[in-house]
């Protein structure tokens, strides 16, 4: 399984490496924001650990460039671990954030639980809301927004949306159950992972980001309406609600 490391710290990218080596992963490093982003477009990796401070192009516009073309899964790494550093990834479409005090073992398991969302449609996800036929998959409209779960794709009226798999799942989540309000812990077990809950700091920063690529204003929701105290809803088309 193929990894790219993108952080100007050599010694770390090493440490990186030679946990991750034995336990099956290949560890290719850059030290550059520039020659990340070509090596990021340039093949496949199953997923991307990004510094936010890089020589050239820092990490958040590394992003912000890659998320144009790809979606491949991306853990940032903030130096300080400052909420700042952490949303402005996050809303660039990162799937997770680590500061550089992280574990061995929790960059592992973060690791995983990224590549896994990646990698397949949640079942968690497919459970909420009105079950498909057996042996198909169900197509979700709202409005004139269309979720495709088996090919994991979403359009907006004509325009494909492009997402990360966390906003995929959040979506979907949220248009399944569409006119009935999500917790977040709910929203949690449909996109995050049950046996390691890494989203429980970030939902709201991942509905943020989906907000803004599905052009809706959180002050006068089209789509996604927060409701205070409980968690989120999808509005249906040309419903009022009583939280606004």
């Amino acid at each position: 399984m193929r990894l790219l490391v993108i952080d100007d710290d050599v010694k770390l990218c090493r440490l990186i490496r030679g946990y991750l080596t034995p336990l099956g992963y290949s560890v290719e490093a850059v030290h550059t924001g520039p020659a990340g982003l070509e090596r990021a477009l340039a093949e496949p990796f199953a997923a991307i650990i990004l510094d936010v401070m890089l020589p050239g192009m820092d990490g958040v516009e590394v992003l912000r460039r890659l998320r144009a073309k790809s979606t491949v899964p991306v853990l940032m790494l903030t130096g300080r671990g400052e909420e700042p550093d952490r949303i402005a990834g996050l809303e660039m479409g990162a799937d997770d954030y680590l500061p550089k005090t992280f574990s061995t073992r929790e960059l592992l398991a973060r690791l995983r639980a990224v590549i896994r969302r990646a990698q397949m449609p949640r079942s968690s996800s497919q459970a909420g809301g009105s079950a498909a036929a057996a042996g198909a998959v169900e197509i979700v409209e709202v409005g004139d927004l269309r979720i495709d779960p088996g090919a994991r794709g979403a359009r907006l009226g004509s325009q494909p949306l492009t997402l990360t798999p966390v906003e995929f799942d959040l979506l979907l989540s949220l248009a399944r159950g569409a006119g009935r309000v999500k917790t977040r812990e709910q929203l949690i077990l449909d996109a995050g992972d049950r046996d390691g809950d890494v989203f429980d700091r970030t939902i709201d920063v991942h509905i943020s980001a989906l907000r803004r690529k599905l052009g809706d204003d959180a002050r006068s929701p089209k789509w996604i309406v927060t409701v205070r105290s409980a968690g989120y809803m999808m509005r249906k088309p040309g419903a009022e609600t009583e939280w606004e």
